[in-house]
């Protein structure tokens, strides 16, 4: 049966540096309720419904989100891990996982390696938290991950903690780091199963010393924005892209195998709108019905052709709320993006597996 691992943001709780840059108690809610209809039928703003506008700080509402998952087929969840030479942000809710052992749910991390800009703001190039790649950061960036790779609960692939990175082609040296890091890694008794997320590069992943790479729609190189049509018509004024959701699905569903290992990903939805305003990336027509037909192509085709602990779906994502792009229910469709998860797990019951699998 697949691992449904779904990305999730720990940006639900105020930190000094975001009070700095943004504004007294600013957190990803601030942005989610700025979402404004762009045009008629425009679905906006997405509010939360069970969970509310809830507090990461909080322990019943990380355990609440567990159990809503575990629910409904959710095997564990991606937490973004934000390191920036030795200093973290958004650093709590996976402290306070790690500190009180709660919740007994599945985890793994993804190292958002870019560094902080104003792109809210449309300032691109002016840098709140830089980021930089050195021979002294690679050797203290698993050190300093060691714990939470220590960690029962941590997402494994044949017994090795499954560690994923974001923008692998900023890494300057990215084949000597991977060695750096297994190296470390391995003098601590832990044997890494490295993943690169395919969202701005794509190439096989054993040549930069990784063990393989997954999808990040709608985030995908060579997918979007350069090979989805956008749509002709937009609001005045509007300086972003309208895409169609069924464009999407069927550009992926579609999509040649690769010769190397890649984990396959799906997204419910898009519309960063709450964020970017007129800038924004939308994805018209996204639907239950053809996220869970997606996901259910896509789980069967995983379990069909990989084994045992590599039968893992990610899944962007369960929280990406000011992206329009979550599982967690909302009000206007309630849980039935969550009953599309369990129905498309279920339908993996049948599939003929692989030799050994």
């Amino acid at each position: 049966m697949p691992r449904f691992i779904a990305f999730y943001l720990p940006q639900y709780h105020p930190i000094p540096e975001n009070d700095r840059w943004w504004g007294k108690g600013f957190t990803e809610w601030t942005n989610v309720v700025k979402g404004t209809p762009l045009f008629e039928g425009h679905y906006q703003p997405h509010l939360p419904a069970d969970l509310g506008f809830y507090d990461l700080r909080v322990p019943e509402v990380r355990e609440q989100q567990a159990e809503l998952a575990r629910a409904y087929g959710i095997y564990g969840f991606c937490y973004y891990y934000y390191w920036f030479n030795g200093k973290r942000l958004l650093e709590r809710p996976l402290n306070e996982v790690l500190r009180l052992g709660q919740p007994d749910f599945p985890f793994c991390v993804c190292w958002a390696n870019e560094p902080w800009t104003r792109n809210w703001d449309g300032k691109h190039s002016e840098i709140l938290m830089p980021q930089e790649h050195t021979n002294e950061t690679d050797e203290r960036f698993i050190l300093d991950l060691l714990p939470v790779l220590r960690d029962e609960r941590y997402v494994r692939i044949n017994g090795r903690p499954l560690l994923l990175i974001y923008r692998t082609e900023l890494l300057p040296d990215l084949a000597r780091t991977a060695l750096v890091w297994r190296e470390v890694a391995s003098k601590n008794g832990i044997d890494l199963y490295l993943c690169r997320v395919e969202s701005f590069a794509r190439e096989d992943p054993a040549s930069i010393n990784f063990d393989a790479s997954c999808e990040f729609p709608p985030n995908i190189s060579g997918i979007m924005p350069g090979d989805a049509s956008k749509m002709s018509f937009g609001p005045d004024g509007f300086e972003g892209n309208l895409y169609d959701y069924r464009e999407l699905v069927d550009l992926m569903l579609h999509r040649p195998e690769a010769a190397y290992k890649r984990f396959h990903g799906v997204t419910p939805s898009w519309d960063n709108t709450a964020r970017s305003g007129k800038r924004a990336n939308v994805f018209l027509n996204s639907s239950p019905d053809l996220f869970g037909h997606w996901l259910t192509v896509i789980a069967r085709r995983t379990v069909a052709k990989s084994q045992g602990d590599e039968q893992v779906v990610f899944i962007n994502a369960w929280n990406e709320w000011a992206e329009g792009c979550h599982l967690e229910p909302d009000r206007r469709y309630g849980h039935v993006y969550l009953e599309a998860i369990k129905a498309a797990l279920g339908a993996t019951l049948d599939v003929e597996l692989p030799p050994g699998g």
